[in-house]
């Protein structure tokens, strides 16, 4: 059985794993906007983008974060159950569309943030029933 209290370390842990995601994500859209205005139509010109993306160094910066996201997230995993941590990781449904905001210049309706907000508020009453049902369990 795993240890059920959220330590300081595993805390940051999840922290860092929503930050890294957040820059996955980044990364990844970043890469494929340098192949601005590419039309992908068909096979071979999805194989002519994936091959113009390969050159890309914010690819290779994704790819590499996705390495470091598997191993907080795995180092978390054999510390709490993944049913604790997956709500606990949800910051990342913020960073995102904040890092969007900022960094490539898109906008963010309210009505996508009232959304993120339902969302985020899911997270929390599912967060609660794990623990409601760990309490019983006991």
């Amino acid at each position: 059985m795993f240890k059920k209290n959220i330590t300081l370390k595993i805390l940051l842990l999840l922290i860092a794993s929503d930050v890294f995601e957040t820059a996955v994500h980044f990364f990844f859209k970043k890469s494929v906007l340098t192949q601005s205005g590419f039309q992908v139509t068909g096979l071979a010109s999805a194989l002519v983008f994936l091959k113009a993306i390969l050159y890309s160094p914010f690819l290779w910066a994704g790819l590499f974060t996705v390495v470091v996201v598997f191993i907080i997230w795995s180092t978390i995993l054999t510390k709490i159950d993944l049913s604790v941590a997956v709500p606990i990781a949800s910051l990342s449904y913020i960073l995102v569309p904040i890092t969007s905001i900022i960094f490539l210049g898109e906008k963010v309706t309210v009505l996508r943030w009232v959304g993120i907000l339902l969302v985020l508020a899911g997270v929390i009453f599912v967060s609660l029933s794990s623990k409601e049902r760990m309490v019983h369990i006991k």
